[in-house]
């Protein structure tokens, strides 16, 4: 079996440790092996927007443009359907390689053999 992590960041600018927590696990998991589908909600939906990732500062922290690459590069990043809708995003705003979807993928998603899901 194939092990695999569903993460959702909650959070973006707002909370910046907890947001950039998330996308370093992401970035960790993809490095080691895992699969790995990262949902961006609330505040984080900024970061599927070109440019957004790179203005982010944590010190001592990876940049968290860097981050989303390699997550694109490797794994699944997805921005909840609600959240775009609140901050006026559609596809045609986000990243190539980002996509829109809602509560039931992530249930889909997190529901399967394998899965090991974090929340930050």
């Amino acid at each position: 079996m194939t092990r695999s992590m569903v993460i959702k960041v909650t959070a973006g600018e707002d909370a910046p440790e907890r947001c950039n927590q998330a996308f370093t696990v992401a970035a960790a998991a993809l490095a080691s092996g895992v699969e790995v589908s990262l949902w961006l909600t609330g505040e984080s939906a900024w970061f599927a927007v070109p440019g957004r990732a790179d203005d982010f500062e944590l010190p001592h922290a990876a940049p968290l443009a860097e981050l989303l690459s390699a997550v694109l590069a490797a794994g699944r990043v997805t921005v909840c359907t609600q959240c775009a809708a609140r901050r006026n995003l559609a596809q045609e705003d986000l990243i190539e390689g980002v996509r829109i979807a809602g509560a039931p993928t992530f249930v889909e998603e997190t529901l399967r053999d394998g899965v090991q899901a974090l929340v930050y």
